[in-house]
């Protein structure tokens, strides 16, 4: 009888030490739970952290993230209002703030992924195709003023209607309709990125490249002709310097010319014996060389000075 009591006793222990190890469960923070008994859910759910307490063996927990987390799509192909085929790669951001609506339509956070690439890519897919590639590409705030891109189409130069930002914001209130239901709430979407396909990109680079050497062409021909007037200023320039200094040059030329006749004239008034006689060595010097024979006529005038020079 006294063993059978201890068996009972230490069932009983052991019985209440799993009761207590199943019954009772931690909610951490950034988290929220749901209790399930055979597989129903059951009361409101726990969002609040802290020591919980369920019906052990009957009753699970099944945890649900109670912070924002992320969507992150695939890119997908798009045509836009006006025909052009652009790769659109999309974002958000979500929550669960009905973990057992939730709990009830989804089931697991890995099928919610799911779920919103089919809410927001359907979302995204309708907006695009209801608008023109510009309202895609250009922000709402955007002003044709501030840009650097200069394009000679109007339709690449004038400002959006909705823009990008407007967009996404008619996206998220689409797509948030259709999440509510699942206990999901979206915070925002966001296009993360946007492209042109191949073919239509490397028709932009080409048109691109044409522009900017269609502006290269004009800032050359400016240029040029900046350079001409430069050079024909600088060449008027250089000439009329050239003219002055030439003129000033033969202004002083002449004046000393006519200072060195002056003197000249005045001294050879004065000595004029001496004036021949100096020519006549001028002469003399420039005549006979080291090997020069010269055969002069007696009356010559060039031997005047070399006789009077032989009588003395």
């Amino acid at each position: 009888m006294k063993q059978l009591i201890q068996i009972v006793t230490l069932l009983l222990i052991t019985a209440v030490i799993l009761s207590v190890w199943d019954g009772f469960y931690i909610l951490q923070e950034g988290k929220q739970a749901v209790i399930t008994q055979f597989g129903a859910p059951v009361g409101e759910p726990k969002t609040r952290a802290g020591l919980k307490f369920k019906m052990p063996f009957i009753q699970r927990v099944r945890f649900f993230e109670k912070r924002i987390l992320i969507w992150d799509g695939d890119p997908n192909q798009i045509a836009t209002n006006d025909k052009t085929f652009i790769f659109m790669d999309n974002t958000a951001r979500w929550r669960i703030t009905d973990a057992l609506r939730f709990l009830q339509a989804v089931g697991t956070e890995m099928r919610a992924q799911t779920l919103l690439d089919d809410i927001i890519n359907g979302a995204v897919r309708d907006l695009v195709n209801q608008n023109d590639l510009i309202e895609i590409i250009r922000s709402s705030d955007w002003d044709k003023e501030y840009s650097f891109a200069r394009s000679r189409e109007e339709e690449m130069t004038r400002a959006p209607e909705k823009g990008r930002d407007k967009i996404s914001e008619m996206v998220l209130q689409q797509a948030s309709k259709d999440t509510q239901k699942y206990g999901i709430e979206l915070i925002d979407v966001m296009f993360k990125r946007v492209n042109y396909i191949k073919s239509v990109r490397e028709k932009v680079y080409s048109r691109m490249i044409s522009e900017r050497k269609r502006i290269a062409a004009e800032k050359r021909s400016l240029g040029e002709g900046r350079k001409a007037e430069i050079l024909g200023k600088v060449e008027r320039e250089l000439k009329e310097i050239t003219s002055k200094a030439k003129r000033t040059a033969t202004e002083i030329r002449g004046q000393a010319d006519a200072e060195a006749t002056k003197l000249y004239g005045e001294s050879y008034s004065r000595y004029a014996d001496f004036y021949f006689f100096q020519k006549s060595l001028e002469s003399y010097r420039n005549i006979i060389g080291a090997n020069t024979s010269l055969i002069l006529s007696p009356k010559s005038e060039l031997l005047q000075y070399l006789e009077s020079t032989e009588e003395r």
